[in-house]
């Protein structure tokens, strides 16, 4: 899902987010399974709990939003790391909130999907309009990441509601949220009804379940249908893995952002 600027010449320079392309959408898949393994890693593996460990990523979440609201222009690992706080926020607030407080994965996926929605509508009555490109004051910076920390949460829950409440498994529940990113990819170049940032933010929403499920489907036990990897391995593998992919957007960006100019 990419979107150039109406004026020739020029990219979204000023913006403090990517440009949304196939590699954009690979590290969020990769940034939201490190945030189930690596949350999960704290939580379970360490046995911090999920309000401990809810509360170390929340802190990980301000110092890396501070840096990236401070900064005057996009830099990429400074981006990405607050969205792994997200995920890892998102991986055990949504556990605390299903398993301890005891909500469950329908009451708490339909609270957030609500919240996401709430957030959505506050955004396109203050600012006249949701964006996910050109994203250039504080104002829609808060939105911006506020509508990703909660999207994220649901997005766990909701992962989880497929996989044990519905009874599909991690692997088959990968499956169901793939193809449902697959259709919104569909509507995007098929449609022209739909705006772009609600399908944007579609995809986003959906992203995260496939992540949980698919980090799940790496950690989680033989008995509960997963592959029994080890939770810390797995995060620092698919982190590094996920390294690599920002480095080569980096490095092709400034490729492509030329061909646009010519």
């Amino acid at each position: 899902m990419t979107r150039t600027d109406s004026r020739p010449g020029h990219w979204l320079i000023d913006s403090k987010v990517p440009q949304v392309t196939l590699a954009f959408w690979a590290v969020k898949i990769l940034a939201t399974t490190v945030g189930e393994t690596g949350g999960d890693a704290l939580s379970m593996t360490l046995n911090l709990g999920y309000a401990v460990s809810s509360l170390i990523f929340l802190a990980f979440f301000a110092v890396t939003l501070a840096i990236q609201v401070a900064s005057r222009r996009y830099h990429a690992f400074a981006y990405w790391a607050v969205v792994v706080a997200t995920t890892t926020v998102g991986t055990t607030m949504s556990d605390y909130l299903d398993r301890t407080v005891g909500l469950g994965y329908v009451k708490s996926s339909i609270g957030l999907f609500i919240g996401v929605l709430a957030v959505l509508f506050a955004w396109k009555a203050v600012a006249g309009r949701i964006e996910f490109e050109n994203i250039r004051t504080r104002r829609e910076e808060v939105f911006y990441w506020l509508t990703i920390l909660v999207s994220n949460t649901l997005g766990t829950a909701l992962g989880d509601f497929v996989a044990s409440d519905a009874g599909l498994g991690f692997e088959k529940g990968a499956m169901v949220f793939a193809g449902l990113i697959a259709v919104v990819a569909l509507l995007h170049f098929t449609s022209r009804r739909i705006p772009a940032a609600i399908l944007f933010w579609a995809a986003y929403v959906l992203t995260r379940p496939l992540g949980a499920t698919l980090g799940d489907t790496l950690t989680k036990s033989h008995s509960e249908g997963g592959l029994a990897l080890g939770r810390i391995d797995s995060s620092l593998t698919i982190a590094g893995v996920m390294v690599v992919g920002i480095l080569l957007m980096t490095y092709l960006g400034p490729r492509r952002r030329a061909r646009i100019d010519r």
